[in-house]
């Protein structure tokens, strides 16, 4: 009984400061807008000022009036629109054509967890400052580098995009690797970059195991070996994630494969290889995201042959004739030489041009469609009272030209400013400690 009280005592102690302080009022931001974009609605609208408390904005129209003793950020010779969203990325994961050749199953053996964490950081400050507020994560990402880099965003000790983590991939045995019995039986070489789960327990002990280490999303291998899984066992994917209020996206590389998914109730397919006609009406149907990692050509030391090329913009054009709901996703996880990785992402805009899909749905797809993928959109990705302050600014008019998106001069993170004129203004948002609760998972 006493070392329950002890400890009871001790919790008390923790859980209540000796002397609490009063909090400050938060800061109050007001911003002109010259052109504000409403990518929902396809259109722009002009003289707007945008009121900005805390984390969140407080009021938006034309005729607002300044708070007094409001910072002031003339944007009026600029376009500010919601942040842009990835679908599918691996911030964890860089690999080079020195000294890996390109492959990541070698980045995998010879960079550790702390050093990919570390690179995360670093790639997420570079996608924010190219004006990508959000990012799925999608796995390869270590031992949970992923989650580690989305606590301390969260926390508030750095800068970087809204993370949506998915822990490690959950596969069949051997995920994406093909390792001698050696290296998988008694080096368990697979782990961390999947988790493997050929049975009913190991599915559900997987799920689990990714939801206690903080994904906010399920990865699955639907088929990345040929005992891929059946469409039962993608249902009980989606009820074990359901219970943690998650979603399950889905790598797929087969039609039989994304078959399986779409008759499995899965969230999202990733990677477009494998779907055709008949596969796109089964998705939009279902209302069933299309997070495609389409490949532009013309990257230096990754060639995507005209062939392959054309198969993928006639896919793109396939689906959005379709009504699939489309979301713009790199899967740009490796290093192209004199670009940052967010300048990177943007070099897949090239796709959606040349499918000949509208700038408007470009724009949809790279911001409001991320965000519902996302499964934020009731707090995030709207310009409009009561939503999350997360902002960016260009000098030109996507709608007409959205290549217009390279050239983001101002990025606004949970209502703190990251890059202004074109230069990252970080100091704000670093930190030595939790300020937004250390308890976040």
């Amino acid at each position: 009984m006493s070392k329950l009280i002890l400890l009871a005592g001790l919790a008390l102690l923790v859980a209540a400061p000796a002397s609490a302080q009063p909090a400050s009022p938060a800061p109050i931001t007001a911003i002109r807008a010259g052109r504000l974009l409403d990518p929902d609605g396809g259109r722009v609208l002009t003289n707007q000022i945008i009121v900005v408390e805390g984390s969140r904005i407080r009021d938006v129209g034309p005729n607002v009036s300044v708070p007094a003793g409001a910072q002031v950020i003339d944007l009026s010779g600029m376009t500010v629109m919601p942040g842009l969203v990835d679908s599918h990325n691996h911030l964890a994961l860089t690999y080079k054509p020195e000294p890996e050749n390109n492959v990541y199953y070698y980045t995998y053996v010879q960079d550790s967890t702390a050093l990919r964490a570390i690179q995360a950081a670093s790639n997420g400050m570079q996608m924010l400052a190219a004006g990508f507020t959000v990012v799925r994560d999608l796995g390869n990402n270590g031992n949970y580098a992923d989650t580690a880099l989305r606590q301390a965003i969260e926390q508030g000790w750095l800068p970087g995009p809204t993370i949506i983590n998915s822990g490690i991939i959950i596969g069949g045995m051997g995920g994406q690797f093909f390792p001698p019995p050696e290296m998988a039986k008694d080096h368990n070489i697979v782990y961390p970059e999947y988790l493997d789960a050929d049975t009913p327990d190991e599915i559900v002990k997987a799920v689990r195991q990714n939801i206690l280490f903080g994904a906010k999303v399920i990865k699955i291998c639907v088929d990345c070996k040929p005992y891929g899984y059946t469409a039962d066992e993608i249902r009980l994917f989606v009820r074990e994630a359901a219970k943690a209020g998650m979603k399950v996206a889905g790598h797929v590389q087969t039609p039989a494969g994304a078959k399986n998914a779409i008759d499995g109730g899965i969230w999202s397919i990733e990677h477009s290889g494998a779907l055709n006609d008949d596969l796109h009406k089964q998705m939009a149907a279902k209302g069933i995201w299309r997070a495609g990692t389409e490949t532009p050509t013309g990257l230096q030391g990754h060639p995507v042959s005209q062939d392959t090329y054309a198969r993928t913009i006639a896919g793109m054009k396939n689906a959005y004739e379709n009504h699939v709901k489309m979301t713009f996703s790199t899967d740009a996880d490796y290093f192209v030489a004199g670009k940052t990785r967010g300048e990177l992402c943007l070099e897949f805009l090239k796709p959606w041009k040349d499918a000949g899909i509208p700038n408007a749905d470009i724009l949809r797809a790279i911001t409001t469609n991320g965000y519902r993928i996302a499964d934020i959109d009731k707090t995030r990705g709207t310009i409009k009272p009561g939503y999350f302050a997360d902002l960016i600014a260009l000098p030109g008019n996507p709608l007409d030209d959205v290549d217009a998106l390279r050239n983001v001069q101002f990025v606004m993170k949970d209502g703190l400013v990251f890059k202004r004129d074109g230069v990252m203004t970080p100091a704000a948002f670093f930190h030595g400690g939790p300020v937004n609760g250390w308890r976040i998972r």
